[in-house]
């Protein structure tokens, strides 16, 4: 079982892809902190000071401009994540975000998917303000 989120993004691909891959960037939209940037085979510790919470995610496969795919945790333990960047134009991007993983067994399903897409709506919300006005939306949950 699967959760899709999409949202469009006014910026290339090239500036979308650095945001997420580059250590410097990712705490104006995500989490507050990467251990250091996104590579094909990396281990990556992210920080949220907000949660006092830190995890690992491990980088699976990544296309320059076009796809990330990386697990949580270490050893696979977590859902698989997919983040496919679309070019539209010279400006535009459309980035989908996929993440895999979820038992269908489990009897509270369905708030658990609708938890897991507020968050990733969340994210890319963030990612809009911070690379197409400079604004940083997590800031204010910090102070």
């Amino acid at each position: 079982m699967h959760n899709i989120t999409r949202m469009k993004i006014e910026k290339p691909v090239g500036d979308v892809f650095e945001a997420f891959v580059d250590p410097s960037k990712i705490g104006g939209f995500w989490f507050s902190s990467s251990s250091e940037r996104w590579e094909e085979g990396k281990v990556i510790t992210l920080r949220y000071d907000e949660y006092e919470a830190q995890g690992d995610i491990k980088i699976k496969e990544i296309d320059l401009n076009e796809k990330i795919v990386f697990h949580w945790g270490t050893n696979e333990e977590g859902n698989k994540v997919t983040i496919i960047l679309n070019e539209l134009g010279h400006s535009e991007s459309i980035i989908e975000i996929t993440e895999e993983g979820f038992n269908e067994n489990d009897e509270n399903i369905i708030s658990v998917m609708l938890d897991n897409k507020e968050g990733w709506v969340y994210m890319l919300t963030c990612l809009k303000g911070y690379l197409e006005y400079g604004v940083h939306l997590r800031a204010s949950l910090i102070h």
